[in-house]
């Protein structure tokens, strides 16, 4: 009994402590992944950086310069990539959700196995660019199939077949 009532003391104890002097939140980090969100970006230009991994969530990258830039598995979260200039950025197994490409300059880029979706790619040079196993809603392939030619210089691709046109 009184290994009972030792057991019911620590455990209202621990309870008390916890209910009124809670232990603080520990935030875990990553070094593999850069987040670039809420940050005031005066100069957009990411021409032949690695960055990947990276996050840009939220981010206004109207007419950033991200050319021949590695982003293999970045993440654009509700970006806004109107303009941008992606030509030769290698963006395999990236994530695009919600994001808008109109006006960029996609040639020669690689999207292999990329990710996608609700994102809008009206009036964007898709020139060369290789959509290999990428996930893209439909109606945007069928938008990207109006324009799609050339074959990416990188992986010998053709841009079309890339896509799945008819």
């Amino acid at each position: 009994m009184r290994r009972f009532q030792s057991f019911l003391g620590i455990f209202f104890t621990l309870l008390v402590l916890l209910t009124f002097a809670p232990l603080s939140a520990q935030a875990a980090s990553s070094a593999a992944i850069r987040a670039y969100d809420d940050v005031e970006k005066v100069v957009n230009n990411y021409a032949g950086q690695n960055l990947i991994k990276s996050e840009f969530g939220d981010a206004n990258l109207e007419n950033a310069d991200f050319s021949k830039a590695d982003l293999r598995g970045a993440v654009f979260n509700g970006a806004n990539l109107t303009k941008a200039n992606l030509h030769g950025a290698n963006f395999g197994d990236g994530i695009a959700y919600i994001t808008n490409f109109s006006g960029a300059d996609l040639s020669d880029a690689i999207f292999d196995s990329a990710m996608v979706l609700k994102s809008r790619f009206k009036g964007a040079n898709i020139h060369g660019a290789d959509f290999s196993f990428a996930v893209i809603d439909k109606t945007q392939v069928l938008e990207m199939c109006k324009t799609a030619s050339g074959v990416n210089p990188v992986t010998g691709v053709d841009t079309r077949e890339s896509l799945g046109c008819s």
